[in-house]
């Protein structure tokens, strides 16, 4: 397993509609894997693929209550789509493609989802609360559209504005990482 690089708002392909996974193999799995181990390494609660920079249709969450140390309730979907939906929540969102951003977000409150298993078997997930914002919040990654742009116009500039400085923090921090990696010299 490797730990994949997270894709930072704007960038590619977080804005654009993925493409259906058709192929079910080793690769899917190594895939999958990887982006496991990078929503763990990086405290997220779900992972889709344009985040890492693959524009496929596959989600991870992890739905359990780590405060509680509660058993990982891993999902992985691919392919999923939203079948069903209703009532109303307001919930704060993060994004790991927004890190250190957070800002409250109506969503449903229940939704039912059809997606496919690594084996492409189909299956049905039920989502209430916490579980059906994170699903939703992840599929909404894979049709190309973030968190931020569910807020109403003067909130999303608002973040946007506060968005601006966030990032170059993050990119400055990634490459004194990367600097130091290489020892602390710059190339």
């Amino acid at each position: 397993m490797a730990l994949l690089d997270i894709v930072l708002y704007p960038d590619e392909p977080l804005t654009k509609v993925a493409a259906p996974v058709e192929r079910f193999d080793e690769e899917l799995r190594q895939l999958v894997n990887d982006m496991v181990e990078t929503m763990y390494a990086n405290d997220g609660l779900g992972l889709a693929a344009p985040q890492v920079g693959v524009s496929r249709r596959i989600v991870v969450i992890d739905y359990s209550d780590r405060e509680q140390d509660e058993e990982p309730k891993l999902l992985v979907m691919i392919n999923p789509r939203i079948e069903h939906a209703e009532g109303s929540i307001r919930w704060e969102e993060g994004c790991l493609s927004l890190p250190g951003l957070f800002r409250e977000v109506q969503s449903h409150a229940v939704v039912d989802v059809v997606y496919q298993d690594v084996d492409g078997n189909p299956q049905r997930i039920h989502g209430e609360e916490l579980l059906a914002v994170a699903l939703q919040h992840e599929i909404d990654h894979l049709n190309g559209i973030l968190f931020i742009d569910r807020l109403g116009p003067l909130k999303k500039r608002f973040a946007l504005k506060e968005w601006k400085r966030l990032r170059a923090e993050e990119l400055a921090r990634r490459s004194e990482g990367r600097t130091e990696e290489r020892g602390g010299v710059e190339q």
